[in-house]
């Protein structure tokens, strides 16, 4: 490759990554839109929490639907961290914060990903006698979640109705 070839790609690169730069705050939001699906709340027969937010804010919109009267209770999913599970970290702060514990059932389990979980939580789901649920996590994650546990719920012949709740 001879110099011109060379410089001219060069210059190539470098007026895309101004190009890039100077209007990211135009088309990075909307690739963000492809993470997120939030169907809305209504009444079901429970919400589910899915574990994996360290700041509470799944558990949070939980007792939201509660207090609200979407829904007569969260079932918070929790895989062990240092010995406890997760799900009795969250209901305990939850109490501390002032929310009846009865609002909320624990679901210790052992499931390491979303499709792992999806599965512990929808055949808990059925044991229950559950129909319908909101399953609630975090804005980013709500696209993914409702792929991997519609996934589930083919694998398991079906499961209660569901609606996504960022």
């Amino acid at each position: 490759m001879s110099r011109s070839p060379r410089v001219r790609l060069l210059l190539i690169v470098l007026i895309l990554g101004i190009v890039v730069g100077a209007t990211y705050a135009l088309w990075l939001p909307r690739l963000g839109y492809a993470l997120i699906r939030d169907d809305g709340p209504a009444k079901a027969g429970m919400a589910v929490v899915l574990a994996g937010d360290p700041y509470g804010h799944r558990i949070e919109k939980g007792a939201e639907l509660v207090r609200n009267g979407y829904v007569p209770a969260v079932l918070v999913s929790g895989p062990p961290d240092y010995g406890v599970h997760e799900c009795d970290l969250a209901i305990a702060m939850m109490v501390r914060k002032g929310y009846p514990a009865e609002w909320f059932i624990a679901l210790p389990n052992e499931g390491l990903n979303t499709a792992e979980e999806a599965r512990i939580i929808l055949a808990e789901l059925q044991r229950r006698g559950v129909r319908s649920f909101l399953l609630v996590t975090s804005t980013y994650h709500t696209a993914r979640a409702t792929r991997t546990f519609r996934a589930a719920e083919r694998s398991m012949g079906g499961g209660p109705a569901f609606r996504t709740v960022a």
